[in-house]
């Protein structure tokens, strides 16, 4: 059947629920193909939702068989409802408050979309985020809807000797015939989609955690059987962000228990069910020889992230879907605010603008781009973007900056004062912000509404005569599909000068005043600021610390840029500065790369660095980002259009080798010096080392001719950790050599039996630049350890492949484009929200030259041709063909 537009739901069209459920009780009993659900709703007319809430009562319900229907005890016929696949209708409700009962049954073991209740394994877990809930039972499932749950669990207590749910456990035993049942009750409302239910076989880890106010709570790690000693690490993580969240914010958790379970196959990385916590077990389980420093600060930061939902999404959740950066945007600037204050301020500083920058800002530039707060959608499981997420923090992280951090907790307090217990808007949170502190953010708010990146074009002058700095300031916004005109912004823009000796010169205003920590506000198209008493040029350090998502163009000189490498006291700015001069370079060598010339880099770049490689005064991890050079997405953004991926990444590659040589003594001296002595800690300087000494490793690498490969087998060979022995295997990843081959073959047959280890060597192939990675990949889809209903290989094949191996996957016959299409199709039949993600790899397809042009162009159009598309997959395919290119 071919598949028709779906109807888009718009933010303008949005009303209050007609109804209201006050509390919800569940019966589940839990079956593997068969569980039963009964359910009591205690409902009421919505008063405030005017005549909507005398009309007929219509319950969101999808993949579920109906046994019963009652209302106020009596059993309704066929003839009182209507059922269809998406709903339940009753079309003459009671006018007054009424008790709605409702059984039903699912089918978890073929729930393949893994959303709602479905198995994974032997264990019956859920996600009801965004719209699962109503796979489980009839329900108003929106997040609007707040109710108070009591849920009974009943399951055959061999088959699942645990059952949790959310809340507090008041009631467990015997239910006869084998079984056994658990009761939890949640004293908080909450919408349904942070419903949860687990059941299985589960090992655990206990741990306990005393408030602020001397309350003791019990704290629970689940997990596979076996697997608990990797649970250590999630559990010192939970106390940390219980003890953050006390400190920084005043939040205090509110339940006797918090749990949280991992699980094998998940689409999500963790979601925040209330006191529940469901996560992929790869954000969980960890120990020295199976994850790596990512890894282990990954589970730091997402459990982090799930806890703070528990008043940032659950106390106050969003009033709708179009709200979701209310919660997610808000709850990801908490968690880099956490690893922040736990780790290194500027060294999260420059990993979360690498990410915005090669990925959100890829985003605002193509088809799907979209305002933070969109205003329409197909399909709601699409809205869980970079923009919402990575954006939507970094509209909060310019708040701070604009109203200062004392500042941000008056409004934070202000926003749990006004709306706990609610479901909140942005508005209601600007509001707070604002009246808090007494500011003007009205026109702030365009930053929720504008989709793109804005750009600022800086000019800067001094007079010798008047003894002053002139900075002027243009900011644009490029239209974006849907939104052909745009607003100027408001945009914090913190600077600082620097004199001669590299000293931050006090900032005064031609108009007397002066920049308050150096924030400059600009609220037009174009701005000029003057600064006195300048006795002599200083060095411009602009959009310091990034203090507002924004591209920067600025008429610095390669001396200036090398001074700021030198002296800038804002480290994210010597980053910057680092940064900008590589660039020049690299878009210079993949021009000439393209004509056919010999790509030379500008010497200049290693001679700004040669000193700071070595110099301790500097933590090592900062080092690290120093040598680490603007990868191929940012290249690629840079460049624009006519795009060749195999140029960019030559490029790159040559730039590597040259810096590589030219800075072989300095790197030899950190390889050597920072090796890490002991047993593996996860702390932030141990980390920092081997950071610091596998970049020099990679530089030597790719500058070591024939010796590389003697290195790499060297450092594998002594690596005490898989920190250091991935190092050497992605390095391994680049060489055209049989140690390559030797080196995966030996991983493999060590770690077979480790799921989460061997999604490593799946990827490690995926990202291969080397020819012969897209016929190595059709070997690994049949692979006996691959399944296409395990999201986690799929990422670890597929989206690896789309989204971290541009040379391969934009080949120019298109041979990458059908592999990911094929996956695409397949998965669309069974989870579509994988299938739609999995799209996402081909968003710089009008931006490449004809011939890939082409070639992606008719993968996309197979894509939308094929009959029985979902939502997710629909939405996504139709606005990259359809959607006009951001022209920025």
């Amino acid at each position: 059947m071919k598949t028709q537009e779906p109807r888009t739901v718009f933010l303008k069209d949005y009303r209050l629920p007609p109804y209201v459920i006050d509390t919800v009780t569940l019966d589940v009993r839990l079956a593997p193909s068969a569980t039963k659900v009964a359910s009591r709703l205690q409902m009421r007319p919505n008063a405030a939702a005017g005549k909507a809430s005398s009309g007929p009562l219509v319950l969101d319900g999808e993949m579920l068989q109906l046994v019963s229907v009652a209302l106020d005890g009596k059993e309704l016929t066929s003839s009182d409802y209507a059922v269809s696949e998406k709903a339940l209708t009753i079309a003459e409700p009671p006018a007054g408050a009424f008790t709605l009962e409702i059984t039903t049954l699912c089918d978890p073991q073929a729930n393949k979309a893994l959303t709602g209740l479905y198995r994974s394994g032997t264990l019956y877990c859920t996600q009801c985020e965004p719209e699962g809930f109503r796979r489980i039972t009839y329900y108003l499932d929106r997040p609007d809807v707040l109710a108070k749950f009591r849920v009974r669990l009943e399951a055959d207590a061999k088959e699942a000797p645990v059952l949790l749910s959310n809340g507090n456990l008041v009631e467990e035993g015997q239910a006869g015939s084998g079984r056994h049942y658990a009761v939890w009750e949640d004293p908080f409302p909450k919408p349904s989609y942070l419903f949860a239910l687990v059941g299985g076989k589960l090992g655990h880890v206990a741990g306990s955690f005393t408030t602020k106010s001397g309350r003791a709570v019990d704290l629970r790690i689940y997990c596979e059987p076996g697997k608990e000693d990797r649970c250590q690490w999630a559990m010192e993580s939970l106390k940390a962000s219980m003890r953050w969240d006390e400190e920084r914010f005043g939040l205090e958790y509110d339940l006797d228990i918090f749990m949280i379970v991992a699980v094998s196959d998940f689409n999500m990385g963790a979601m925040e069910n209330k006191g529940l916590n469901i996560f992929n077990d790869g954000l969980i389980l960890a120990r020295p020889d199976t994850a790596t420093d990512a890894n282990y600060e990954s589970i730091e930061a997402v459990i982090g992230h799930e806890y703070f939902h528990n008043w940032t999404g659950n106390r106050i959740t969003c009033r709708d879907w179009f709200q979701l950066c209310l919660k997610e945007g808000l709850t990801v600037f908490r968690d880099q605010e956490f690893t922040s204050d736990l780790r290194s301020r500027p060294v999260k500083r420059i990993e979360d603008v690498r990410f915005i920058r090669s990925y959100q800002f890829s985003e605002d530039r193509g088809p799907l781009a979209h305002p933070v707060r969109p205003d329409r959608f197909m399909e709601i499981n699409n809205f869980y973007t970079r923009t919402v997420y990575s954006k939507g923090a970094e509209l909060c992280r310019m708040i701070m900056t604009l109203v200062g951090r004392e500042g941000f907790r008056k409004g934070m307090d202000l926003y749990f004062e006004r709306h706990d217990g609610t479901a909140a808007t942005v508005e209601d949170f600007i509001a707070a912000m604002a009246d808090a502190n007494g500011a003007d953010l009205a026109q702030f708010m365009l930053w929720y509404s504008q989709a793109g990146t804005p750009e600022l074009t800086c000019r800067f002058t001094y007079s010798a005569d008047a003894k002053t700095a002139k900075l002027t300031v243009k900011q644009e916004q490029q239209p974006t599909p849907g939104q052909a005109k745009k607003k100027p912004m408001h945009i914090p823009l913190r600077v600082g000068l620097l004199d001669a000796k590299g000293k931050d010169l006090a900032l005064r205003l031609a108009d007397g005043s002066k920049a308050k920590d150096g924030v400059l506000h600009l609220r037009k198209r174009a701005e000029s600021f003057i600064f006195t008493g300048i006795a002599e040029r200083p060095v411009p350090s602009l959009l310091r610390g990034f203090s507002a998502p924004v591209k920067l163009e600025a008429n610095l000189s390669d001396r200036d840029l090398e001074f700021l490498i030198a002296h800038d006291s804002d480290l994210f700015n010597r980053w910057q500065a680092a940064q900008t001069l590589a660039m020049k370079s690299l878009l210079a060598m993949t021009a000439a790369i393209r004509a056919g010339n010999a790509a030379r880099p500008s010497p200049r770049f290693a001679k700004a660095l040669a000193g700071l490689v070595t110099d301790d005064k500097h933590e090592a991890a900062f080092r690290a980002e120093m040598l680490t050079l603007p990868n191929e997405t940012d290249i690629a953004l840079a460049l624009g259009s006519d795009l060749d991926p195999e140029a960019i990444y030559q490029a790159r590659r040559a730039f590597r080798q040259s810096l590589g040589r030219a800075l072989k003594n300095e790197l030899q001296t950190v390889y050597d010096a920072n090796a890490v002595a002991g047993d593996y800690t996860p702390d932030a300087k141990s980390m920092g080392s081997r950071a610091l000494r596998n970049a020099a490793l990679s530089l030597l690498t790719m500058a070591g001719g024939r010796a590389a490969v003697p290195r790499l087998r060297d450092h594998y060979k002594h690596a005490g950790n898989m920190t250091d022995a991935m190092a050497a295997l992605r390095l391994f990843n680049e060489q055209d050599s049989p140690a390559r081959q030797t080196a995966l073959d030996a991983f493999y047959r060590r770690w077979k039996k480790e799921a989460l280890v061997l999604d490593k060597w799946f990827a490690l192939q995926a990202v291969s630049p080397l020819p012969g990675t897209i016929e190595r990949l059709a070997e690994l889809r049949q692979h006996p350890q691959f399944s296409m209903t395990n999201p986690n290989r799929v990422r670890s094949v597929i989206a690896a492949f789309a989204g971290g191996n541009a040379v391969q996957f934009h080949a120019p016959d298109g041979r990458g484009y059908r592999f990911v299409t094929d996956a695409v199709l397949e998965l669309n039949a069974f989870n579509p929200l994988m299938a739609a993600r999995l799209l996402g790899g081909f968003e710089i397809w009008r931006r490449l030259e004809p011939t890939r042009q082409k070639a992606a162009r008719k993968s996309l159009e197979r894509v939308l041709a094929a009959e029985n598309l979902s939502r997710d997959v629909f939405e996504i395919a139709s606005k990259m063909l359809n959607e006009p290119e951001n022209p920025a």
